[in-house]
């Protein structure tokens, strides 16, 4: 397994911006390279994928966020990053970061789509960070 720690999340104003970071640790991660992403859940609604980036590094985003968020990879093999500017009221959520193995060379597209079908308690998860876009 792998685990994997969010943290950045807080409140901001709508037109602002946060950055959020993910570290994975954990016996798994130097055994398989990884593809990693962001989803995001707001109360009532289900678990939406924001963003991944596969082993090349080449990103992929949910239209919604798109021209707006950033994800990137740490100079820190494991940490992955999403920058989200102009932020929107809509983007309050509790956000998580999640992992895929990858042992084919899968493109972020296609990450996305098992990530959407990873169980939140399989063990690819983390906890999650609280983003606010309030006034």
């Amino acid at each position: 397994q792998v685990q994997l720690a969010e943290s950045g999340g807080a409140s901001v104003q709508p037109g602002g911006s946060l950055r959020l970071s993910c570290v994975a640790s954990g016996d798994a991660i130097n055994k398989y390279k990884y593809c990693m992403g962001w989803f995001r859940q707001a109360p009532g609604k289900e678990r939406e994928g924001v963003a991944a980036i596969d082993t090349a590094g080449s990103p992929i985003y949910a239209d919604s966020v798109k021209g707006r968020f950033t994800i990137s990879k740490d100079n820190d093999k494991n940490t992955r990053n999403l920058q989200m500017n102009c932020q929107e009221p809509e983007g309050t959520a509790m956000y998580y970061c999640t992992a895929v193995a990858d042992r084919v060379g899968l493109a972020a597209a296609q990450a996305l789509e098992i990530m959407h079908r990873t169980a939140p308690d399989s063990g690819y998860w983390g906890q999650g960070t609280q983003v606010t876009v309030s006034s």
